[in-house]
């Protein structure tokens, strides 16, 4: 059977149903293929979404479209909004969800998204004519074509698990690895590598002594992830924590002779900022405890995901060193941790469009690029499947005739979007181990916030025919009242006589002279919040909104508190932008170049970055070296 498509979409990730709701969304006939689909979107690993930079990421697809932070918020079971000790640039959210349930919200928004079709099936062949990636074909013998593929296969391609001496062939716990899939690509071109992650045992939650932990509550303020804030109506959980113990770690080492990690077994490298327990040990010898979070896997589940305790060592040893902390002493598990190995392919091969430079029209996106988390798949699909329906000539209706987006690709620079610095990295720089994002990571981290990836991303998304008429209306009544919010402030007179006693009640030094309201909102101990206990005007404006007060008034905030480093920012920004416009690619060839340091020649060689300001973010390539390009571009 031959089928036709624009876009085709292989695997039901995280990355792979981002992709295939934003490429249908676009206006392209698409066709998801995933292996089971009673096991769309599966948090393989944690049950939750969000954490740091993670949750930014997530903001940043339910901005422009994407679908993770509505199906999160419906299915979540526990809230929490992290840093918040710290400065509003690193706020970031997380969400502990229903795991079962977080499956079928996102079946019912595939099902409900017009132009997009599911095939249940296992790609086995990437069919290439000339250079172009043209269709797949299945183990089943179907072929389907299409102008462009996004592949999203996760750890799935040749995966490889491990507990333990043993190995089975897998790309998940009970499901099949794909055997063929890479060696169908490698063939034209494309270099790959192996990368390893891990998952911790699961634990009955009927077996554990709860009196012995100490319990881990969400937020009583309602958060949600998206912008749209439908919400969602679970059970909210508390998670439980506790600690390793000197008897658990005596039995953890004495397994390391078992261990895939240390005896040979496992070559290749897993993630830094997620290690095992056994590499924890490994690295802290010296360390007593290390803490472990017990969380929910539902709301109707006695599953229970211990995080922390990522291991691939024998099942006996595993269980065993747990039972000697008190409170699992009685433990019992559903199954043991394990790790598993997979192909993926090095990020340098791909333009910014996440399209290969080797394989035109093929575009990949999720863990088969190198990184690890369902985030930065899912944002990393979403950019993927809006790309492919571009190049695929998709014509989305709801797009405006008169745009500024480039309509041949779709591009996040690094002061745009988070998700603008993970596709940068990955195809500037390459990895040596699975990517994880941080708000370290990225040098525009004010302007970068949580609370703004509307603001940043919306208009764009409008533009592109990704968000329709009703999201970008949303964004536009919330924007015009943050901006009342500010004008009110900014013109606002206060009086001393009538304000002082109450400040000194708030802990804040009294008024000599009349400011502002703007200038009392900038100080530390106050805020719009009790502000507007003493103020009826600003208490009035605040209650405009019917929807999202306490979203917009925090959006309103952060923009007046902290508006001199975001000033301050931009500026740095838009000075790096003048790079970003100097286009460098086809101009020079590399080698010939004696002005360059040999490392430089090799890596710009390789890369073959488009623009001066990619080519000064890759290693190895210093200052200087950018000085000779600018020379020789006669600047």
């Amino acid at each position: 059977m031959k089928f036709k498509y624009d876009v085709i979409v292989i695997g039901g990730g995280h990355a792979g149903c981002e992709a295939a709701c934003a490429s249908a969304n676009m206006g392209a006939q698409t066709c998801l293929v995933t292996m089971d689909m009673n096991k769309i979107a599966q948090m393989s690993c944690n049950p939750a979404v969000g954490g740091i930079a993670k949750g930014q990421i997530v903001r940043e697809i339910d901005a422009l479209g994407g679908q993770m932070g509505l199906v999160t918020d419906a299915t979540s079971i526990q809230f929490r909004m992290l840093n918040v000790g710290k400065g509003p640039a690193v706020w970031s959210p997380r969400a502990q969800c229903d795991r079962g349930k977080f499956i079928w919200e996102w079946r019912r928004h595939l099902d409900a998204t017009p132009n997009l079709d599911i095939w249940q099936d296992q790609a086995d062949e990437l069919l290439v004519e000339n250079g172009e990636a043209i269709g797949i074909r299945t183990i089943w013998g179907a072929e389907l074509y299409a102008k462009c593929v996004v592949l999203t296969a996760g750890t799935f391609l040749n995966g490889l698990m491990h507990i333990g001496r043993r190995m089975v062939a897998g790309g998940r716990i009970a499901e099949p690895a794909v055997p063929h899939l890479t060696e169908s690509i490698t063939r034209h071109g494309v270099s790959t590598a192996r990368m390893k992650t891990g998952t911790p045992v699961r634990i009955d939650k009927r077996s554990v002594h709860f009196e012995d932990m100490e319990i881990q509550p969400g937020e009583s303020r309602p958060y949600q992830f998206s912008y749209l804030n439908k919400g969602g109506a679970l059970k909210q959980l508390p998670c439980w924590t506790v600690n390793t113990n000197e008897e658990v770690h005596e039995i953890l080492r004495s397994g390391l002779a078992d261990s895939p990690l240390y005896n040979g077994q496992i070559q290749s490298i897993g993630p830094r900022y997620c290690p095992s327990i056994e590499t924890k040990l490994m690295t802290f010898p010296d360390r007593e405890k290390h803490p472990l979070f017990l969380e929910p896997e539902g709301e109707d589940t006695n599953e229970m995901y211990l995080n922390g305790f990522s291991s691939s060592l024998p099942m006996d040893v595993q269980i065993n060193a747990l039972k000697k902390i008190p409170a699992l002493r009685d433990m019992k598990v559903y199954r043991p941790g394990y790790a598993i190995e997979y192909d993926f392919f090095d990020p340098t091969q791909l333009s910014h469009s996440l399209e290969s430079k080797i394989i035109k029209n093929l575009f990949m996106a999720g863990q088969v690029n190198g990184t690890t988390g369902y985030e930065e798949a899912g944002g990393q699909g979403t950019m993927a499947g809006i790309n492919a329906a571009l190049k695929a000539g998709s014509a989305a209706s709801g797009s405006k005739s008169e745009s500024a987006i480039d309509t041949t690709r779709f591009v996040l620079h690094r002061d745009e979007a988070y998700i603008g610095v993970l596709i940068d990295d990955l195809v500037t720089k390459g990895v040596d181990e699975p990517y994880r994002m941080f708000t370290s990571r990225a040098e525009y981290r004010i302007l970068l916030r949580q609370d703004d990836a509307d603001a940043r991303l919306t208009e764009k998304a409008y533009e592109l025919g990704l968000v329709k008429r009703e999201r970008y209306e949303w964004w536009l009544e919330k924007k015009q009242h943050i901006e009342e919010i500010e004008t009110f402030c900014q013109n606002f007179a206060i009086k001393p006589k009538l304000i002082n006693s109450a400040l000194e009640a708030l802990g804040t030094t009294p008024l000599q002279f009349g400011c502002k309201l703007v200038d009392l909102v900038n100080r530390p101990q106050l805020n719009l919040q009790n502000l507007a206990e003493i103020i009826p005007q600003l208490k009035e404006v605040l209650n405009r909104p019917q929807n999202r007060r306490e979203e917009i008034a925090e959006a309103a905030e952060i923009r007046m508190k902290y508006k001199g480093y975001i000033d301050r920012e931009r500026i740095v920004a838009d000075k790096m932008h003048r790079l970003e416009n100097i286009k460098i690619k086809g101009h020079f060839n590399y080698s010939e170049l004696q002005g360059l340091s040999t490392e430089c020649r090799q890596k710009l060689e390789k890369i073959q970055p488009e623009t001066l300001a990619q080519a000064s973010r890759i290693p190895g390539v210093s200052p200087s070296d950018i000085n000779v390009l600018l020379v020789l571009l006669g600047r």
